[in-house]
């Protein structure tokens, strides 16, 4: 498989990064996408209870992730609305944490501290400006995330196709692809698009390593191309799988409901009642569009070698 300048940059040996998702991003799931040849991410909350400390889930998370591989991993951070931020970029910097990939606010606020202390940056963006605007804070490389993805998304939506693109024409830095990627196929046109890398994020869910609930495995494996839907268009859209609760959602906007409203009735952690405890009626379950492609439940090692022994594969079939 090509070898990009995101494995220079990050010391890993395929151009492949695990999606840092939300309470279920553990430490055993990071540990072998990282094996693999692949960058996995921990995030703060996997596993944690809902008024848990993210600071003690985290270190205990990399002390687990550190006992299972000596290879390179990192840590998702989302900025916004979290009050413990300042202490995880903290615990991130002590813990001398390979790679940090940051989100929902200005890469500005993080990234000189974390690479004064040898840390790689990766920001999220949904945007050229966005990107471009990481570019100048000194960031190493982006993650541009088309509407395709699960959960979050920007606010213009634009698809991964599109988007990557432009990215790659308005930075320097690398660029990794995110959002409707899930097989050898997705990351060869990625690199293709030009983006030096690709994460996926729905894809290692269904893997026997995620600590997502059995239940929203399987509704993954049981989804069709059309069983995601976008709710949040006016305060931050975000992809979830279809359920009693995506409908109310739904029916909640058209009939013309105020954003406190809606924030009032989602309410907090959704997310983890989905994804953790396994309630699909009353959870959000989020789920990329490409949930219709995954068929069953792999080791992460599998996921990650059929990309790469079938990457030469694909390209020959377009000479």
């Amino acid at each position: 498989m090509k070898k990009t300048r995101l494995c220079n940059l990050l010391g890993i040996e395929s151009p492949i990064i695990q999606g840092g998702m939300v309470w279920i991003a553990n430490a055993e799931l990071a540990a072998a996408v990282s094996e693999a040849g692949g960058l996995g991410l921990i995030s703060p909350t996997a596993g944690m209870s809902r008024n848990g400390d993210q600071v003690d889930n985290l270190k205990g998370q990399i002390k687990t992730a550190r006992s299972l591989t000596a290879k390179p991993f990192g840590v998702n951070l989302p900025m916004l609305h979290n009050p413990q931020i300042e202490d995880l970029i903290a615990t991130a910097i002590d813990e001398r944490v390979d790679v940090v990939v940051t989100a929902a606010g200005s890469p500005g606020l993080y990234t000189d501290r974390l690479k004064e202390a040898g840390i790689k940056v990766l920001h999220l963006v949904a945007s050229v400006r966005h990107a471009q605007s990481a570019e100048r804070r000194g960031v190493d490389g982006v993650i541009a995330e088309g509407c395709e993805a699960g959960g979050h998304n920007g606010l213009d939506e634009l698809s991964t196709f599109v988007l990557i693109p432009q990215v790659v024409d308005s930075v320097s830095i690398p660029v990794i692809a995110a959002g409707g990627i899930a097989d050898v196929r997705g990351v060869v046109a990625a690199l293709a698009l030009g983006a030096d890398g690709a994460q996926m994020g729905t894809r290692f869910v269904v893997t026997h390593e995620c600590i997502a609930h059995p239940n929203f495995k399987e509704a993954i494996i049981k989804a069709n191309d059309n069983d995601t839907t976008i709710t949040g268009r006016k305060f931050g859209p975000t992809r979830i799988l279809k359920n009693e609760l995506a409908y109310k959602i739904l029916e909640m906007e058209a009939a013309g409901a105020s954003v406190e409203e809606l924030i009032d009735f989602i309410g907090s952690s959704r997310s983890r009642t989905g994804q953790f405890e396994g309630d699909l009626a009353n959870g959000e379950s989020y789920c990329g569009s490409i949930a219709g492609m995954i068929k069953e439940i792999k080791s992460a090692s599998e996921v990650i070698r059929s990309i790469v022994d079938n990457y030469d594969t694909v390209l020959d079939s377009l000479r």
